[in-house]
Parts: structure tokens; C-alpha cells; sequence
């Protein structure tokens, strides 16, 4: 398995090992906020692995540890009051949590670059998009400002905004919630990463614009070869761009898989229910499903599995046991290659 939340009795790779074999690789990554309150244990031992030209989805429901992981792999956590306890996160083989901040900053945008959800918010209102796609390659290429301009028109083509070249002086109010984004991925492929990560790169867009801004992406991944993280909370978004999908919950990962054999099949009720809350066309008139409650407070996680309070399949044994992420088999025992479930009754939600 590429994606697998170890059980403690699992050893967990170390410095030394060779993880040069993938793109990105993050081990037993805990993330951990200082509040007020107490300590807010936002992600508690998150695995995963990207190969270059792979499409990695992480779903859940806000709160459950996404987006903090993506802003450890960037090195933009506010720290504090974040603090990373424990974890490794291996870029081409390097641990980058061991890297200096110059080092980090290196990578950052050049190596590893990130697409916010909020593209309005993201943008500076004062400055051109031109001059802010512009000065990637001002700062990390060293080029004068004419020469800049003409590669920041040269993305804008690239990501299909119309009329580029009379565009590329305008402001981020000036366009559209969709172009906005677009400006978002252009500015992420400014200096051509091996890995993206994209956080809810659709939110707030319309149904056709959310496909026109996954369709460039995908494309651009092709072409590219790069590796992409997709954080997400809507499984809609990611059927036709995921190769694997990890699910998160409560910092946790959950059930792991092949993208369409999560959807046809899911191991774990937490999955389950993020599928049945999916409008569907062939139930038209039938009331949505909903998933009983709300997310855990992170400064009190339930015990057991985190889920069980939330759970329609929830016995004793989830309110004190912290379920392990095992492979998942068929009936026969034959296991299933990139499948893996955190459920102590995954077996009834897979074959029931």
C-alpha cells in the first residue's frame, strides 16, 4: 500500500531509509495546536505517498486534518501555535521538517507549490495579476520586468483566459470567481513544480466551472507529469481526476483506495456516508442523507475510534479501541492491492 495510517506496532521508516522512490512521502506526521483551552491534536499520524504524474484525493469534513497537512508539507504552519511533535516528510528522498527555513523556502514555489481555496482572498488587491504572475519568475529567475510580463501572458494563455495579453494589467476584482482560480493554477505552474498541492481549488464556484477548473488541471498534470494533491471535502469533485483517494477523519486517515473502487465499494462507515450524502439522479423527490452529528473538538477527541459517536454500526468495542488502518480482503481473503479501512467492523460495510 502507497497510502497506510501504520498501527504503533508497525515500524515506521527512519532518516536513513530510502525513500527516494517517491515523489512525496510523509510518515507519522503529527500536528498539534497550543490554544487557550488545551492542545488541539489537528492530525495524529498521517501517511501518505505521491508519485510524480499520480493524482492523490484527501476527503473530509472540515476539521479533519486536510488542509493542516498540506500547510505542514508547505512549511506554513503558524508556528506557534502549531508544533509539529513528531513525523517526517520526504521530498525526493529529503526530510524536509530537518531542512532550514532558506532551504524550505527553495523548494517552496519552485518545487512544491500550492493552490489556495479562496483565490480572491489569496490575490493582492492593489497589484495586477500580471505583475503577481510576474514576479515569480522576477524573484527565483531573476528576470526584468518586460520579461516577466510576456511569461505571465504566456501562462494566461496556457490556463485559457481570454484575451490575455490585453488582460494582463487588470486587477483580481476585474475577473471572475472562475478566471480567478485559473490565475491561482498559473501562478502555482509559474516555474513548473514536480508537485502541487490544490486545497478545495472549486469551493464556491458553479458546477460547470468546478469541471472546467478540474479539467485544466488534470490536463496540466499530464502534460507536466507532476504530482498532485487534491484536498477536498466533495467526492463529486475528484471521480474522474483521483488515481487513489485517502479519507480523513479527526486527523486520522480512515479507508484508503483506488478511486473507483472507493466509490463502487467503500470499507469504512464514515465513507459510506460522505457517498450517500451525493445527490443522485435515479433518487429524485428522496430526502438527502445526512450523517448524524457533527465533527469531534479536537481538544476532545472521543476514545476509541473517533467516529463511534456518529456511527450506525458503533459496538463496545469502538468507544475504547483506536481501530488500525489493515488491509482490507476480500471474502476469500484475497487482499486488495491500495485498500486499506481504520474500522473494527470494516468487513460488514465492505461485503454486507
Amino acid at each position: 500500500m502507497t497510502i497506510t495510517d501504520m498501527p504503533a506496532d508497525v515500524p515506521v521508516p527512519r532518516s536513513g531509509e530510502d525513500h527516494g522512490s517517491k515523489l512525496l512521502d510523509v510518515r507519522d506526521l503529527h500536528v498539534e495546536f497550543h490554544t487557550r483551552d488545551g492542545i488541539a491534536k489537528a492530525v495524529n499520524g498521517v501517511n501518505y505517498s505521491v508519485d510524480a504524474g499520480e493524482t492523490l484525493a484527501v476527503l473530509g469534513e472540515s476539521g479533519s486534518g486536510k488542509s493542516v497537512t498540506a500547510q505542514a508539507i508547505m512549511g506554513i504552519l503558524d508556528m506557534p501555535p502549531g508544533r509539529i511533535p513528531q513525523g517526517e516528510i520526504f521530498f525526493r528522498g529529503q526530510d524536509m521538517l530537518k531542512m532550514s527555513a532558506e532551504e524550505r523556502r527553495k523548494i517552496r514555489g519552485n518545487k512544491i507549490a500550492m493552490i489556495f481555496q479562496d483565490a480572491l482572498s489569496s490575490l493582492n488587491p492593489v497589484l495586477s495579476v500580471g505583475y503577481q504572475l510576474g514576479e515569480m519568475f522576477r524573484v527565483h529567475e531573476g528576470l526584468s520586468r518586460k520579461e516577466a510580463k510576456t511569461k505571465a501572458i504566456e501562462l494566461m494563455d496556457r490556463v485559457r483566459i481570454p484575451a490575455a495579453k490585453e488582460r494582463v494589467s487588470d486587477y483580481p476584482h476585474q475577473f471572475s470567481g472562475g478566471m480567478r482560480q485559473r490565475i491561482m493554477i498559473a501562478m502555482a505552474m509559474a516555474l513548473e513544480p514536480d508537485l502541487i498541492i490544490a486545497d478545495e481549488p472549486t469551493t464556491a464556484l458553479d458546477v460547470t466551472v468546478q469541471a472546467q477548473v478540474m479539467e485544466l488541471l488534470a490536463e496540466l498534470q499530464r502534460e507536466y507529469h507532476m504530482g498532485l494533491i487534491l484536498i477536498t471535502h466533495d467526492l463529486g469533485v475528484v471521480a474522474d481526476v483521483a488515481d487513489k483517494i485517502a479519507v480523513m477523519y479527526a486527523g486520522r486517515i480512515v479507508e484508503t483506495a483506488p478511486v473507483h473502487e472507493l466509490y463502487k465499494r467503500p470499507a469504512h462507515p464514515y465513507t459510506r456516508g460522505l457517498l450517500d450524502s451525493i445527490p443522485r439522479l435515479d433518487r429524485k423527490g428522496q430526502e438527502l442523507y445526512a450523517i448524524k452529528g457533527l465533527p469531534p473538538n479536537l481538544l476532545k477527541i472521543p476514545t476509541g475510534c473517533a467516529f463511534n459517536p456518529r456511527c450506525p454500526k458503533a459496538e463496545d468495542i469502538c468507544r475504547t479501541d483506536v481501530p488500525a488502518l489493515v488491509p482490507v480482503t476480500e471474502q476469500d481473503g484475497t487482499e486488495l492491492p491500495g485498500r486499506g479501512s481504520a474500522c473494527h467492523f470494516w468487513k460488514e460495510t465492505l461485503h454486507g
